[in-house]
C-alpha cells in the first residue's frame, strides 16, 4: 500500500527528534529511510508538497540542511484513515491502523454508527472480540449464528412474526405418505453471491455435506435420503415421520453455502471481507426476498480495548450499543427484551448425589435469595421460575432433614455470569457442610470437555433461536451434555421419546408433548433454569428499523438510514 509506505518513511524521518527541527545531510536521511539519496530527495519533495514538512537544503555536497515538521505521524495517520474510510477503502484503513492498534477506536470515532460513504449507506459496529469462522453446522456464538443467517439461506426460514417455518430457497413444500416424503419446490430465480445461478443439484450436494457432520446426523436422524425428483424439487424420504423437518431446515446450522465456495451464499448480504480486525458485508442485489436498504455492514473489532470493560458495542455481550463511550448518554434504547435463552444447572444422580439431595439443592437456589443477590451490574439478568413462558419449574417437596453430601464437583462454561454463580453456590453449600470443587471449561459449549463425564453439577448457557420449542428439542438431540449426564438407558429412552414427539403432526400437540419431556427433567431434579438475560440495543439518532430478534441482534435487512443531506 503506497500510503502506508509513505507514512512509514515519514515516521522514520520524525523519530530521531520527535518532531523537533533537525540538522541532517541527505546521506543521513537516506540511510534512515533505507533508500538512495536520489529517492530521499523525491520523498522530501513529495512530503513538502503535501504540507507535512519543510526541507531547507544547504548548497554544497555533505552540507547539513534543516528539516522542520508541520504535522505529527499520529495526525497524519488519522487523516489518511479518514480519507480511506470516506472513500470506502476498508483494507487501506486496516493497514494504516496496524501502526497503532490501541488507537483504532479513537480513529474510528467519526465513522461509527450509520454513515453515508460514497453514496453508500453503511452501518459500522464496534465489537468486543474476534469473530469465529462462519463454518457450516453448529456455532457457539450468538454473533456468528446471527451472521450466517444474514449471509446464507436455508430451504426454509422462520417467519419473525409467527416463528413458524416458511419458504426460503424453497418456495413451498408438500408432505405425503403420512409424513415420510417431503417435497421442497425450489425457486427458479436464485443466484449465489458470485452471480452464478443456483441449481437444485448444488443444494442437494451441500445438504449431503451437512448431513455427513456427526452433530447434524443427530439432528436429521430421520432422513433416509434426498433426491432430485424434478429440476426444481428436492424430495426428502424419511425413516419415520418427523414433523420438525421444516424447522430443522430453517435452523441457522442448516443454511446452505455454495458446495465449492463455503463463504458464498444466497442471503441478503454477501461476505466481502473477513479479517481479525474487520468483517464487512455488502448487500446482495439479486436476493430473492426483500432487498436490504443498507448496502454495507462492518464489524470493527478492537478486543485490546475491552480488557477493563467491554466497551461500547458490548458493554456486555447482550447489550449492543452502536456508538462511542462519551456518547452513550445520547444513544437511544431502540429495542430491549428478556431473552428466551437461559443459564441452567443440571445435576447427575449417582452414589455421590441422590435424587433427594438434588431436589434440596434446587430448592436452595430457587427458594432462597441466592439468585436475587448475585452481585451483577446494569440489571443484566432476570432470575426465572420458568424454562419457557408457561413452562414453570415444578414445586419441590420439603427436604429440610436431608443432608448434602460432604463433597461435590461443579463444572461450568461461559458466560461470565456463571463465574459469580459458581462462587455463590460454593459458599452456599459450604454453609451446609458440603465442599464444592469448581472447574471452569473455558468455552461456550461442551464439545471437547474431558470433565463432562465425571462432574456432579454442570452449568451452562442455552441459546434459544426463533422457534423455542424446536430449539429445545434440538438441544436434547445434539448437545454432548445429555449422553454424559444421563445413564445409557435414560438417554436411549429420551431419544425414543423425542422420536415419538416428532411424529405428531399437530404443532400444539407436539409442543405440549415436548413440554412434558422437560417437565419430567425438571421434576426429577435433572435440569433447572437459573436466569434469563436482558437483551438491549442502543443506537444514535438516524439509525432506523432496528428491532431485537431472538438472538439479541437485529435483522440487517430491515435497518435503514435517512438519505444523506
Amino acid at each position: 500500500m503506497r500510503q502506508l509506505n509513505r507514512l512509514n518513511q515519514f515516521q522514520r524521518l520524525w523519530q530521531p527528534s520527535s518532531g523537533a527541527p533537525q540538522q541532517a545531510t541527505i546521506a543521513e536521511l537516506a540511510a534512515r529511510c533505507f533508500c538512495s539519496e536520489r529517492h530521499v530527495r523525491t520523498l522530501l519533495r513529495q512530503a513538502e508538497e503535501a504540507g507535512w514538512l519543510r526541507w531547507q537544503a544547504q548548497s554544497g555536497r555533505g552540507k547539513r540542511g534543516t528539516l522542520s515538521f508541520l504535522i505529527s505521524p499520529e495526525s497524519l495517520r488519522n487523516e489518511m484513515m479518514e480519507q480511506a474510510l470516506q472513500h470506502g477503502q476498508q483494507q487501506n484503513a486496516l493497514e494504516l491502523a496496524q501502526l497503532a492498534p490501541v488507537e483504532l477506536r479513537a480513529l474510528l470515532h467519526p465513522f461509527l454508527g450509520g454513515q453515508w460513504q460514497n453514496n453508500t449507506p453503511t452501518l459500522r459496529i464496534p465489537y468486543y472480540r474476534p469473530l469465529e469462522p462462519l463454518r457450516p453446522g453448529f456455532l457457539p456464538g450468538r454473533a456468528e449464528q446471527h451472521l450466517v443467517g444474514q449471509i446464507f439461506s436455508g430451504l426454509t426460514r422462520f417467519d419473525p412474526q409467527t416463528v413458524e417455518p416458511v419458504g426460503d430457497l424453497a418456495h413451498h413444500w408438500e408432505v405425503s405418505d403420512g409424513g415420510l416424503r417431503w417435497h421442497f419446490y425450489i425457486r427458479s430465480t436464485l443466484h449465489w453471491h458470485n452471480g452464478d445461478p443456483v441449481t437444485t443439484g448444488q443444494l442437494r450436494q451441500r445438504l449431503t455435506m451437512l448431513l455427513a457432520q456427526p452433530t447434524l446426523q443427530k439432528l436429521f436422524a430421520s432422513v433416509k435420503q434426498i433426491d432430485i425428483t424434478h429440476a426444481q424439487c428436492l424430495t426428502f424420504t424419511l425413516h419415520h415421520p418427523d414433523f420438525w423437518l421444516a424447522h430443522r431446515l430453517a435452523s441457522y446450522c442448516s443454511v446452505l453455502a455454495h458446495p465449492e465456495y463455503p463463504s458464498c451464499g444466497t442471503g441478503p448480504f454477501r461476505l466481502k471481507l473477513f479479517e481479525p480486525e474487520l468483517v464487512r458485508l455488502e448487500s446482495h442485489h439479486r436476493y430473492h426476498l426483500g432487498h436490504p436498504l443498507l448496502q454495507a455492514i462492518e464489524y470493527w473489532i478492537t478486543p485490546q480495548l475491552f480488557e477493563q470493560n467491554l466497551g461500547t458495542s458490548c458493554r456486555h455481550p447482550v447489550q449492543i450499543a452502536i456508538g462511542e463511550p462519551d456518547e452513550l448518554r445520547k444513544l437511544q434504547l431502540v429495542s430491549n427484551s428478556i431473552s428466551l435463552g437461559f443459564c441452567y444447572l443440571t445435576l447427575r444422580k449417582s452414589e455421590r448425589l441422590n435424587a433427594a439431595q438434588a431436589q434440596k439443592l434446587i430448592s436452595l437456589i430457587h427458594h432462597t435469595s441466592l439468585l436475587q443477590t448475585l452481585p451483577l451490574d446494569e440489571n443484566l439478568i432476570t432470575p426465572t421460575q420458568e424454562l419457557l413462558p408457561g413452562w414453570r419449574i415444578p414445586e419441590t417437596p420439603p427436604c429440610d432433614d436431608i443432608a448434602f453430601p460432604p463433597a461435590l464437583t461443579l463444572l461450568y462454561h461461559l458466560p461470565v455470569e456463571l463465574h459469580t454463580m459458581a462462587e455463590q453456590l460454593r459458599l452456599a453449600l459450604a454453609a451446609h457442610g458440603c465442599e464444592l470443587t469448581v472447574i471452569f471449561h473455558d468455552a461456550k459449549i461442551w464439545d471437547g470437555c474431558p470433565q463432562l463425564a465425571s462432574a456432579d453439577l454442570m452449568m451452562g448457557d442455552r441459546l434459544i433461536g426463533e422457534a423455542p420449542e424446536f430449539t429445545l428439542e434440538q438441544w436434547l438431540r445434539c448437545d454432548p451434555l445429555w449422553p454424559h449426564l444421563l445413564s445409557h438407558a435414560q438417554y436411549a429412552h429420551l431419544q425414543t421419546t423425542l422420536d415419538a414427539v416428532q411424529r405428531q403432526q399437530d404443532a400444539p400437540s407436539r409442543n405440549a408433548a415436548l413440554q412434558n419431556v422437560f417437565e419430567q427433567l425438571m421434576r426429577t431434579a435433572t435440569l433447572t433454569p437459573l436466569f434469563n438475560y436482558q437483551y438491549q440495543i442502543s443506537a444514535p439518532p438516524g439509525v432506523n428499523g432496528i428491532r431485537l430478534n431472538a438472538r439479541g441482534w437485529f435483522d440487517f435487512a430491515e435497518a435503514w438510514l435517512p438519505a444523506s443531506s
